[in-house]
């Protein structure tokens, strides 16, 4: 068990363009964005309690009543929004207003405070200018702060790793965690040989960030709404 909760909490996820006033097509990015939204809203329609909507021009926000996909989510956005940075907050609390499917626009409560807390503290790091800082982040409250730690320990390591991708390894690493295929079959969607997947794999430890992020998916997969 890596939670322990006394009520039923949602899950806030709040996604933030990284330097979005230096973008110069802001205008195309933004309806990239909402095209990528509505397809997560639909293809993750059984994992929403408010379908993710953009709140800002640089920000968006969802809901969800389940946390077993809330990675694969992330990652979706991250990589359909790619070479466009992402951060991305996830509180974990209740949500002490009225929750409409359609959107999520209006809706308050601890969940979207810690997500929005979250989203700040990543700013602030970012201007500490360390080396590689994280660009996702997990918020609870303080009965699972143990869990908190170790989960954003976890983050910031996959940061690292994905900040040391080249171009190449990204394009083989993204395809390989898409599919969940053999890497012959990855060789024959890009057009390359299988050594230089394997090289690529393993160059940029695909293993080691695999299974992290399906350790934090198997943890998050622990938080579901009983009213669902």
């Amino acid at each position: 068990m890596f939670f322990s909760f006394s009520y039923d909490p949602y899950i806030a996820v709040i996604g933030d363009i990284k330097n979005s006033r230096n973008i110069k097509n802001r205008g195309e990015v933004q309806k990239k964005l909402n095209g990528v939204l509505e397809e997560v809203n639909e293809r993750y329609a059984e994992d929403l309690s408010s379908k993710f909507v953009i709140t800002l021009g640089d920000e968006f926000q969802g809901l969800l009543c389940r946390g077993a996909n809330t990675m694969q989510i992330i990652f979706e956005i991250e990589r359909r929004m790619y070479p466009v940075k992402i951060r991305f907050g996830i509180g974990v609390g209740r949500i002490t207003t009225d929750v409409i499917k359609e959107m999520s626009i209006g809706a308050d409560g601890p969940g979207y405070y810690r997500a929005r807390n979250a989203v700040e503290f990543l700013k602030a790091d970012e201007k500490k200018n360390r080396t590689d800082p994280a660009d996702i982040r997990l918020e609870l409250d303080e009965e699972n702060l143990a869990s908190q730690i170790m989960i954003n320990t976890v983050l910031s390591l996959m940061t690292v790793i994905k900040e040391s991708w080249s171009d190449r390894q990204r394009e083989i690493i993204w395809d390989m965690m898409e599919h969940q295929d053999s890497q012959a079959n990855a060789a024959k969607r890009l057009n390359i040989r299988q050594p230089a997947v394997q090289k690529s794999l393993s160059k940029g430890n695909y293993y080691a960030y695999k299974g992290a992020f399906e350790t934090l998916g198997k943890a998050l997969e622990e938080i579901e709404r009983r009213d669902v």
